[in-house]
């Protein structure tokens, strides 16, 4: 897999050519329930104004350099997109330094693999990009980090896709209390546990739904499921109740030191070889929030970044072999 570090102050050529590069996959994704099914563009600039109106010049601006097409400014939206599922663990570890670490675990043919540094609206944000406007983990230059996990639940409803709440909150709030009331603002059109963390150690998981209030709680760890398991198959395929059982085990009981807690991501039960089934384990991310620093972990090889010294370049990631 070909990892990019791009970096690009404000929206200009190379986030233009990156767009270009990927908008046929997006396109052909976007359209796959027919473009009746999509919202219209009013439709879309209008929910953006009413939750989200502090990206409203971003988003035409991105537009813009989109090429000011219909389709790509109601896909860049990410509003009522088609729904997608992925699986994920994440958690906030306990120690001296506040650390969060995350599997991303998704289909290796409908992922970016990008790490995106910008300086958008005069705020400095790097992470993981998904859409190219949205992000499923990421770290502000006010040493804010977020990520996300799917909740495990079929309701599909009106709302944004998560990615681009995770932006939304990186591109405006500095503390984990800002977060929590977008985050129970913003509505979401599937379900999805997005985990917090800021410099000052505090944190907080919201557990976001389309068909009920955001439920936010005080859980370091995060999984597949919500409150209870609601879709059974999914927590059995995912094994979501054993990871979150596992990753509370380790902050409880075991209080692993920080590298033996990091290093438990990359392995099972929480790294997931299932890349057949579009479940398999991309990356693991280390966010050093104080710092400002994330790390992409793969076995054997990590990416280091920091938001203040940010190097653009690309890494040819051996992905393990599938298990059967």
């Amino acid at each position: 897999m070909l990892w990019r570090a791009i970096s690009e102050e404000l929206p200009g050529p190379k986030w233009a050519g990156l767009f270009a590069e990927y908008w046929p996959f997006y396109r052909k994704w976007w359209l796959k329930e027919g473009e009746p099914a999509r919202p219209t563009y009013a439709e879309c600039r209008r929910a953006l104004k009413t939750h989200m109106p502090d990206l409203i010049p971003l988003y035409e601006d991105l537009c813009d350099q989109a090429g000011g097409g219909d389709l790509a400014a109601r896909f860049l939206s990410f509003y009522c997109p088609p729904p997608y599922l992925s699986g994920c663990s994440q958690a906030v570890w306990g120690g001296k330094e506040p650390v969060m670490v995350r599997n991303y675990d998704y289909n290796t043919n409908a992922f970016d693999s990008l790490v995106l540094r910008t300086g958008w609206n005069g705020r400095r944000v790097m992470g993981t990009s998904d859409g190219l406007f949205g992000l499923v983990d990421g770290v502000n230059d006010a040493g804010l980090s977020i990520s996300l996990t799917f909740g495990g639940r079929r309701v599909v409803g009106v709302g944004f896709g998560v990615p681009l709440i995770l932006r939304y909150v990186l591109q405006t709030c500095e503390t984990t209390e800002q977060a929590g009331e977008i985050l129970a603002r913003v509505p979401t059109h599937m379900s999805y546990n997005v985990t917090v963390l800021d410099r000052k150690r505090k944190y907080l998981t919201a557990l976001m739904a389309p068909d009920r209030p955001a439920i936010i709680t005080k859980a370091a760890v995060a999984t597949n499921h919500q409150e209870n398991v609601e879709w059974i198959s999914h927590a059995r395929f995912t094994a979501t109740v054993e990871r979150e059982r596992y990753l509370l085990q380790r902050l409880r009981f075991h209080r692993d030191p920080e590298e033996k807690f990091i290093s438990t991501f990359l392995k099972p039960p929480l790294y997931s070889h299932q890349f057949n089934a579009g479940f398999g384990t991309l990356y693991t991310a280390v966010y050093r929030p104080r710092k400002r620093e994330m790390e992409h972990r793969w076995p054997g090889t990590v990416w280091h970044q920091k938001l203040d010294a940010f190097e653009e370049g690309s890494r040819n990631v051996l992905m393990p072999v599938t298990v059967r």
